[in-house]
């Protein structure tokens, strides 16, 4: 099946996403992943998305979704894909949806997060990172036990420019004014199936999986 996670930022897909790639027998596709992959490896498409990035640019859908169709064509992506971060424009959900129709795929269904965003900005303002190890915390709910310290490595805890609530603001606004329309465009085209992200991440994950079973997965 190829799936999509949907939702705003900080509504849980990351958290989400390994118990229901597993439960499909279905790669995670992150877009973040493969971009720093073909950057790293310096291949044609990631030269051809450099040379927009370096120009502060946007890099262009048709782009965007050649990169995500290379990951589609691994051995382990044939039968189906759960994607992450992605599409991001009705564009780019245009151009999957005619990739995959290609090869003789669908848009299965979609899981759309949904988190009002007076919560959305309490969970990533509180955010704190380690600068060292990368594990993450929360001010309020999930702090180091010594401040500032990691508990894991005894590294720095800090919070991320990108975790600043101005910031996640931003952010915020940026989905409902790119992002959102994508939804729109997915309730023509596919199943979408709403999930309330506001409660505790096990009963998330059992709606998540209930979700799952409604769509044939």
């Amino acid at each position: 099946m190829d799936i999509i996670l949907f939702g705003p930022p900080g509504a849980g897909k990351g958290t989400q996403a390994g118990a229901v790639s597993s439960a499909l027998s279905v790669p995670h596709v992150s877009t973040g992943d493969m971009f720093r992959k073909h950057l790293k490896e310096g291949t044609a498409l990631g030269t051809l998305a450099r040379s927009y990035m370096d120009k502060g640019q946007l890099v262009p859908d048709k782009v965007v979704v050649d990169i995500v169709a290379s990951r589609l064509e691994d051995a382990d992506a044939t039968g189906g894909a759960l994607f992450d971060g992605f599409p991001r424009t009705v564009p780019q959900a245009e151009l999957l949806q005619a990739w995959l129709v290609d090869h003789n795929r669908r848009i299965d269904g979609v899981l759309n997060l949904v988190v009002p965003d007076a919560v959305v900005v309490a969970r990533l303002a509180g955010r704190r990172t380690c600068l060292g190890c990368g594990a993450t915390y929360h001010a309020a709910h999930n702090p180091p036990a010594s401040a500032g310290v990691c508990d894991r490595c005894g590294g720095d805890v800090v919070q991320r420019d990108d975790d600043r609530e101005e910031t996640v603001r931003a952010r915020i606004e940026t989905y409902h004014r790119e992002t959102r329309p994508v939804l729109d465009w997915l309730r023509s085209h596919t199943s979408v199936v709403d999930i309330d992200a506001d409660q505790p991440i096990d009963e998330v994950g059992s709606v998540v999986q209930a979700a799952l079973d409604d769509l044939g997965g």
